[in-house]
C-alpha cells in the first residue's frame, strides 16, 4: 500500500508542476512522471488515447482553418449585433453567445475575440462588466461537453460503447446541451445582481478619477464590425456547419456507414500460446489479419464513429483551404490551432500517466473508492471534479477516468449523468482563458481575489457545475 501511495503522489506532483508552468509543460511533465513510474518502478505502461487525440487533431485543424478563412469573424461579428443590438441583456445573452460558439467549433478558446466585446457593451451600457464577463467565460468551458466534435463527447461515447453503454454522440449532446444551458442560465441571472454597480463601486471610481485610466477604460471601442467579411469566408462558415451536421446526421443513422470486411476478435476468447511459448492476445491476431479457429473470425465491420469524425472534418479543411483560400500558415499561427495542439499534448501526456497508474493499481483503487461509489453512485462526481482541477482538461479527464468508472461497475448513465463535473478548473484560476478574461475587462471589475480562491468565476462556475449536474443526472436516469 505505501508504493501504492508513493505512485500516487508522483502522479500528483506531476499534474501539480504541470499546472504551475502551464501550456505544453503539462503534457510534458506527466510524460516524466511517466518515465519514473516506468523506468524506476517497473509498472507496465498503459496505452496513450491516440484515437481521442487524432479526433481534436482533426477538430483543431479544421476549425483553424475556418478562422484563417476569416469565417470565424462573420460567426464573431453575428454575436456582436445581437450583444449590441439587446445590451440591456448582456448578462445573460453573452454567455449564451459563448457557449453557443463552443458548441459549433469544439473548443472554448473561441471566446478571445468575443471577450473584449462584450467588456465593451458593459461599459457603454454602465454594467458592471463582471458579471457577464465571468459567466462568458465559464460557459465557454462547459460547452465543451455539449458540442459533437469536442474530443470529451466523442471519447465519452467511444469509451462507453467498449465498456457495454451503447450510447451515441447526439444521445450525448441532447441530454449535456440543455442541462448545461439551465445550469448556465441560472448562474446568469444571479450574475445579473453580483457585485457593486459602477457608478456606486469606490475602488471604479477611484480609477476614474486618473485621466489616463478613464481614457484606457472608456476612450476605445472595441468592436470586429467594421471588418470587411468576404464572400468566400461566408463560404466557409457553411463548408464548417455542414460537416459539423453531417457528423451528427451519421452518428444518429450509423446503418448508412459504410462496412468492410475485417478479421475481429471472437467475444471471450482466450490468449493464444504459440509454439515459441509467447501468449498473444486475440486482439493481436485480429490487428494483424490472422484468422485463428475459436479465437478470430473474418466479419464485415461498419466504420467506427471516430474515424468517420476525423475523416469529415479534415476533407472540410480541406474544402476551405481549396474553395474559400484559406492559408495553413494564417491557421497555424492563430490562437485557435495553437490552444488545440497544447490539449493534445496535455492529453497525450496525462492520459497515458494516469493508465499507467490505474491499471497498475485497479484491485487499490477499487478498494479505496469501492464502498463509496456502491452505495453512492453519483460520488464518482467528486472524483471527476477534483480531478478536472488538477488537470484542466475535460478530455483528459474521460479518458483517465471513465475506463476507473466502468471498472468499479458504475452504471453508464450514471456517468453521463454527472459529466458536467468533468470541468472544475475554474475552481484554482490559472486556465488560460480565464487569466485573458481578467485582462481583456479594462474596468478590472473582473479579477483574481487577493486569496486566489475569491475570484470572479467562483460562484458562477460552482453554479452553473451544479445546477448542470443535477438536471443531467435526472435526465440521464429517465432515457438511459
Amino acid at each position: 500500500m505505501l508504493i501504492t501511495i508513493i505512485e500516487l503522489l508522483i502522479v500528483l506532483l506531476a499534474l501539480y508542476l504541470g499546472s504551475r508552468y502551464g501550456s505544453l509543460a503539462l503534457g510534458a511533465i506527466a510524460g516524466f512522471g511517466l518515465a519514473i513510474l516506468v523506468f524506476d518502478h517497473g509498472l507496465r505502461p498503459g496505452t496513450p488515447p491516440t484515437d481521442v487525440i487524432y479526433i481534436i487533431v482533426a477538430a483543431v485543424t479544421c476549425a483553424g482553418i475556418l478562422q484563417a478563412s476569416g469565417g470565424m469573424d462573420w460567426m464573431i461579428q453575428i454575436a456582436e449585433k445581437m450583444l449590441r443590438r439587446h445590451p440591456r441583456l448582456i448578462t445573460v445573452l453573452a454567455p449564451i453567445s459563448t457557449f453557443v460558439l463552443t458548441i459549433l467549433v469544439g473548443t472554448g478558446h473561441v471566446m478571445y475575440t468575443l471577450m473584449p466585446i462584450i467588456t465593451d457593451v458593459a461599459l457603454k451600457r454602465g454594467i458592471r462588466p463582471e458579471r457577464p464577463c465571468a459567466i462568458a467565460s465559464v460557459a465557454s468551458m462547459l460547452a465543451i461537453i455539449c458540442s459533437p466534435i469536442s474530443a470529451a463527447v466523442v471519447a465519452f461515447s467511444a469509451i462507453s460503447t467498449l465498456n457495454g453503454f451503447q450510447i451515441t454522440i447526439p444521445q450525448i449532446v441532447a441530454v449535456t446541451i440543455p442541462s448545461c444551458f439551465m445550469g448556465i442560465m441560472v448562474a446568469a441571472l444571479w450574475s445579473t445582481r453580483r457585485g457593486l454597480d459602477l457608478d456606486k463601486d469606490p475602488q471604479f471610481q477611484a480609477r476614474l478619477a486618473d485621466p489616463a485610466q478613464r481614457e484606457f477604460i472608456y476612450g476605445n471601442t472595441l468592436t470586429v464590425l467594421d471588418k470587411q467579411i468576404s464572400q468566400k469566408s461566408k463560404y466557409a462558415v457553411y463548408i464548417f456547419l455542414s460537416a459539423v451536421a453531417l457528423i451528427v446526421i451519421l452518428a444518429f443513422a450509423q446503418q448508412i456507414l459504410p462496412a468492410y470486411e475485417q478479421v475481429v476478435p471472437i467475444e471471450g476468447a482466450k490468449d493464444v500460446l504459440l509454439p515459441t511459448g509467447k501468449s498473444v492476445s486475440p486482439e493481436s491476431l485480429a490487428s494483424a489479419g490472422i484468422i485463428m479457429e475459436g479465437v478470430t473470425v473474418k466479419q464485415m465491420v461498419t466504420i467506427k464513429m471516430h474515424l468517420v469524425i476525423q475523416i469529415i472534418l479534415i476533407s472540410a479543411a480541406a474544402l476551405m483551404i481549396i474553395i474559400c483560400g484559406a492559408k495553413p500558415k494564417n491557421a497555424v499561427a492563430d490562437n485557435v490551432w495553437q490552444s488545440g495542439m497544447v490539449a493534445v499534448v496535455a492529453i497525450y501526456g496525462i492520459a497515458w500517466l494516469s493508465s499507467t497508474f490505474f491499471n497498475a493499481h485497479m484491485d487499490d483503487v477499487q478498494n479505496l473508492l469501492g464502498t463509496m461509489v456502491e452505495e453512492h453512485k453519483w460520488s464518482i462526481a467528486l472524483v471527476f471534479f477534483i480531478f478536472s482541477v488538477l488537470i484542466n482538461s475535460q478530455g483528459a479527464v474521460i479518458v483517465s477516468l471513465l475506463p476507473v468508472a466502468y471498472a468499479l461497475d458504475i452504471p453508464g448513465w450514471v456517468l453521463l449523468g454527472v459529466l458536467p463535473c468533468a470541468y472544475g478548473y475554474f475552481f484554482i484560476p490559472n486556465y488560460p482563458t480565464d487569466i485573458a478574461t481578467v485582462n481583456m475587462d479594462r474596468s478590472g471589475t473582473t479579477k483574481i481575489g487577493k486569496y486566489v480562491f475569491n475570484h470572479s468565476f467562483m460562484i458562477p462556475g460552482l453554479i452553473s457545475v451544479a445546477v448542470s449536474t443535477v438536471i443531467c443526472y435526472l435526465l440521464a436516469d429517465i432515457f438511459f
